[in-house]
């Protein structure tokens, strides 16, 4: 049994033009449209997964994509900080923002940590090599960050050296527990 899966960002929104934690916020019409301009593009699947964020459900329709929310497919909880930029959670709590970053098993947020995040997610990369065929995953940016660091087996604190750009695919193929990666694919609008 081989399984693929294909983690697709979120179309863009102000949040993440401005790198500000999610806040609930649609994605825009200029993100809409390239999600669009897309559907089709991504193999099918026997499957459809999302992060459980108004982006994702957003961006997976524009794809022409149902799926399935997945709790564990939820993006990074940061606490108190959810809403703010990284800026502003800097500017109000300096020194509690370095060590978030230095420290992957830091939450002072009163969150979730990174370390915590990588295991969940691989938890659900566990799970989902059980699926036989192709599983299509409308996620959040760190959700793609946490499969790299999971399928490479890098350390945590590598999570923050990965950008993940807006509506491409990165995929995992294998079976029994070995992943192989293939990194940001940009969507190409269908028919091209």
């Amino acid at each position: 049994m081989t399984s693929r899966v294909s983690f697709v960002p979120p179309a863009m929104n102000d949040s993440l033009r401005r790198a500000r934690f999610d806040d609930g916020a649609s994605i825009d019409a200029g993100g809409a449209a390239r999600a669009r301009a897309a559907a089709g593009s991504l193999p099918a699947a026997v499957r459809v997964v999302l992060s459980p964020s108004v982006r994702c459900r957003e961006t997976a329709a524009a794809l022409g994509l149902d799926g399935i929310e997945e709790a564990d497919l939820a993006g990074l909880d940061v606490g108190r900080w959810r809403g703010l930029t990284l800026a502003e959670a800097g500017a109000a709590e300096p020194q509690e923002v370095g060590r978030w970053l230095a420290d992957p098993d830091a939450a002072p947020h009163g969150g979730e940590s990174v370390a915590d995040l990588c295991a969940r997610v691989g938890r659900w990369l566990r799970a989902a090599a059980e699926t036989d065929g192709h599983t299509v995953a409308v996620v959040e940016p760190e959700i793609v960050r946490a499969v790299v660091v999971r399928v490479l087996g890098a350390p945590a604190a590598a999570f923050w050296r990965l950008d993940v750009p807006p509506l491409t695919a990165t995929s995992v193929s294998g079976r029994d527990g070995r992943w192989n990666l293939r990194l940001g694919q940009p969507l190409d609008p269908a028919g091209a």
